[in-house]
């Protein structure tokens, strides 16, 4: 488009060179006043000279009567579609079909935006600001400017119809007010977007998780709660993996210092992460180093059972600038600073020999704000205009590295229903191998939307128990046999009304062609094997919470009294 404006302007100006010099050959007058006149009118067909249908007519002025109407016309379309871009931009964006709506004025809502865009999705962007004339035309990206708490404005928007919403504002009030009205917005509608709320603070996001896990049975839609450490610290080791040691080498050792939460949260994934490839826990040691790492490691070994069994670990309640000096004998694989006082942690990691020599792999500084310092040292292979010393350093931004729709959207709904298909893989192992045995990329569409829904019946099982789902504190509500064998048979209820609303029905053998599975009958009806599946469902349900920092609490449990 910028091209084709510039070829109309040099039309206009050729125009104009043109029909000067065709008038002054014409000799229509002796004044340059006069020429420049009769020229102007050639833009509005009506220059007087040509009135009078002369003998002879220059080239120059034949090739600008043309050119200059032309370029006239090309002005008229270009000013009325600017004018009307913006009715354009509402009307596109409100009849738009599986696209991605994006909610907020941040930069985080900017950046995610873009990068969504840049992946070939269609974009809606949703903001309070109004955008300027040229903004979204250039980015060629649709935008709805207003308040994303109305209705009407999420309608203009295209929610109804939309794959996707992020609400990305930066009070978290705003974010809960707008995922209420799109919520009431998609009441009872079977085909609806998937919602990702933004959290401005971690712990509140850990606590509204445990509480939409209570609720999500009651809506037809999928709402999930995100907070940008816990996508950066999932993206870090994505974009840097940590491999365990060969056999006979020392183990890895891995140093976090900081005192704002992504180093907590950058702990718990590192060892999710350790878990995840196999490591053993003698293999990874890990320095806590901050002035209250004790009872920050604490606190998070009481919330997630796994850290004890999964890596060692060991605080120092210590400030980083007392504690390097005494790494001397061994040094660490990784360094990761993680600290409120970034200036302070850029300053070491830039001027500090000590820092670097106590690293044999890597310095990460973790940042929020120097997001244009991070592309200045890293900003590509021909793009990175500061050393990285000797590639030691690594400036990470947060924000910008938590721009990654696929890792939002594998929230907590979607790791959970990932983890149940991976145990049900395990259980499956050594039979026979139907069309659902295999890894969760390969897995169908229905059937993810299986495992989603039996993340979902969570709900269901914690009312029929009167219990609620709670961030865990060191203490486990254990299911007693009673209630397992009443909440197996909801989970077995539960999978056949899912199973049955895909069309399968009762039959033998098992035929996945033809939609046929043996266990389609009542609980009453339901062989030994199939119960069996469906209690070893409910165990893992609360070994998985627990994984993921929650445990089970009963409402009418006397206080003081500890669950059972």
């Amino acid at each position: 488009m910028t091209i084709l404006r510039s070829a109309f302007g040099i039309l206009g100006l050729a125009a104009l060179v043109l029909g000067l010099v065709g008038m002054r050959r014409l000799h229509v007058s002796n004044t340059w006043f006069d020429t420049w006149y009769y020229t102007l009118q050639l833009y509005v067909l009506g220059s007087d000279p040509l009135q009078t249908a002369p003998d002879w007519v220059p080239w120059p002025l034949q090739a600008a009567r043309f050119m200059a109407p032309l370029f006239t016309l090309a002005t008229v379309v270009e000013t009325g579609r600017v004018l009307l871009a913006g009715e354009v931009r509402r009307l596109r964006s409100r009849t738009a079909r599986r696209h991605v709506v994006v909610c907020g004025d941040t930069p985080f809502a900017q950046a995610l935006a873009e990068q969504l865009f840049a992946t070939g999705q269609r974009v809606v962007v949703v903001r309070a600001a109004p955008f300027g004339t040229f903004e979204l035309r250039h980015r060629r990206m649709l935008g709805v400017a207003g308040d994303a708490r109305s209705p009407e404005v999420l309608r203009a928007a295209g929610l109804r119809r939309a794959r996707c919403l992020y609400i990305c504002g930066d009070d978290d009030q705003f974010n809960h007010a707008v995922s209420v009205t799109a919520g009431t917005e998609l009441q009872l509608r079977r085909s609806s977007p998937s919602i990702y709320v933004q959290l401005n603070r971690q712990q509140t996001c850990h606590s509204l998780q445990a509480r939409r896990l209570g609720a999500a049975s009651t809506n037809l839609f999928r709402l999930d709660y995100f907070h940008v450490d816990d996508v950066a610290a999932r993206m870090l080791y994505r974009r840097h993996p940590l491999h365990p040691p060969a056999a006979g080498d020392p183990p890895t050792r891995v140093l976090i210092s900081g005192d704002d939460s992504f180093p907590r949260v950058l702990l718990v994934e590192t060892a999710r992460y350790w878990r995840s490839v196999g490591g053993s826990p003698d293999q990874l040691h890990i320095d806590l180093i901050g002035p209250d790492a004790g009872r920050t490691l604490a606190t998070l070994q009481a919330r997630f059972p796994f850290l004890d069994r999964v890596c060692r670990v060991h605080p120092h309640d210590e400030r980083l600038d007392t504690w390097l000096p005494r790494v001397t004998r061994s040094r660490y694989d990784r360094i990761y600073l993680c600290h409120r006082d970034e200036q302070g942690m850029l300053d070491l990691a830039l001027e500090s020999p000590q820092l670097w020599h106590a690293a044999s792999e890597r310095v990460f500084v973790a940042t929020y704000q120097a997001t244009a310092l991070a592309e200045a040292f890293h900003g590509g292979e021909h793009n990175d205009l500061l050393d990285e010393v000797g590639g030691k350093l690594v400036v990470y931004p947060i924000i910008t590295r938590a721009c990654d729709a696929p890792l939002i959207s594998d929230a907590l709904t979607e790791r959970l229903a990932r983890r149940f298909h991976q145990r049900y893989l395990e259980m499956a192992r050594g039979g026979p191998s139907p069309i659902s045995a295999v890894a969760w990329s390969q897995l169908s569409e229905s059937m993810r939307n299986a495992n989603r829904a039996q993340v979902q019946g969570i709900a269901a099982k914690m009312q029929a128990l009167g219990c609620v789902i709670a961030v865990r504190n060191g203490e486990d509500g254990l299911i007693t046999e009673g209630e397992l064998e009443q909440l197996a048979e909801l989970e077995h209820s539960r999978w056949c009304a899912e199973r049955e609303s895909q069309g399968w029905r009762h039959g033998t053998p098992r035929d996945d062609r033809r939609r046929l599975h043996p266990d389609l009958v009542d609980w009453p009806g339901l062989a030994e094997p199939g119960r069996e599946k469906a209690r070893d469902a409910v165990r893992y349900m609360s070994e998985m919470l627990a994984d993921e920092g929650f445990t089970i609490v009963r409402l009418n449990e006397p206080i003081g009294a500890r669950a059972v």
